[in-house]
């Protein structure tokens, strides 16, 4: 009897410690729900990090201040969504001192005002004098980098009474698919990589100012205690990048002809051994 109580005790305590260690194996990955390459480029890195690493991982959607505030402040372990030098400047700016950077998820990435193709307007300037626009250019979610540059260049191009209007990502291209049914005029703030493109024949307007910048990275951003807390995922991190915006497109396609984020997600690492084998080294 003596013996059984202390075998039990024993397999009780090894479950506490189970449980304790499972717990520990837990990391949060902060994202922009709006933002469909945020989407698609955490729930692809979540599931490598599950399945190679041995990770449970927590997915956050956030507003891009909040997901640096959060990392900075070792609230968030991990956000693969910087857009930087430019678009997040401010944030960087702000909370470098608080952050580690393990480099681009993504290059060639690029922000910006995006019209169709068979409207008139050229560049930014080319908006003062056409009013099929109707004095508004349609927005995301405020705060985001592309919004804070998009009312510097409404002052910069002295766009007078132009609006930006605020409102999501899933808000933006509701309005882009009706201007295109239509064949309306529209401008809207947008970047790349994203499916629209693939969808719609669109340009970015000319940026001679260079209120946008130029092209940029997007960046895998980790909290400082990171490192510590899982040297394998820092690693990881320092190597996770998309070979394309044809390839992170595949994710972005399929989310967007409906499947489920981590379900798209696990068909890709499926469908790409190779790839994944080439950041995990697994």
């Amino acid at each position: 009897m003596k013996m059984r109580k202390i075998l039990g005790a024993g397999a009780a305590l090894a479950l506490a410690v189970s449980s304790t260690l499972a717990f520990a194996k837990e990391v949060s990955i902060g994202y922009v729900e709006g933002w469909s390459d945020s989407v698609a480029t955490s729930n692809v890195a979540a599931e490598v990090i599950k399945q190679k690493l041995g990770y449970d991982v927590k997915l956050q959607s956030l507003a891009a201040g909040i997901m640096w505030q959060a990392v900075a402040t070792d609230k968030l372990d991990m956000m693969l969504s910087a857009w930087l030098p430019g678009t997040h400047s401010e944030y960087y700016a702000k909370y470098k001192d608080q952050v580690v950077n393990y480099g681009p998820n993504f290059k060639d990435a690029k922000i910006g005002l995006i019209v169709p193709e068979y409207v008139k307007a050229q560049t930014i300037d080319d908006l003062k004098t056409d009013d099929s626009y109707k004095k508004k250019i349609t927005g995301i979610d405020a705060g985001s980098g592309v919004m804070l540059k998009t009312d510097q260049a409404i002052k910069d191009y002295g766009l007078d009474g132009y609006k930006l209007q605020a409102s999501s990502g899933a808000g933006m291209i509701a309005e882009l698919t009706r201007a295109e049914k239509r064949n309306e005029s529209i401008v809207v703030t947008g970047w790349v990589p994203h499916w629209m493109f693939a969808k719609w024949k669109l340009r970015f307007l000319e940026d001679p100012k260079g209120v946008f910048g130029a092209a940029e990275t997007v960046d895998n951003i980790g909290s400082k205690g990171l490192e510590a807390k899982a040297p394998d995922i820092a690693e990881f991190l320092k190597k996770f990048q998309w070979a394309s915006k044809d390839e992170i497109g595949e994710v972005m396609l399929a989310i967007q002809d409906g499947a489920k984020p981590d379900a798209a997600a696990k068909d890709w690492v499926a469908k790409h051994p190779d790839r994944v084998k080439e950041w995990t080294g697994k």
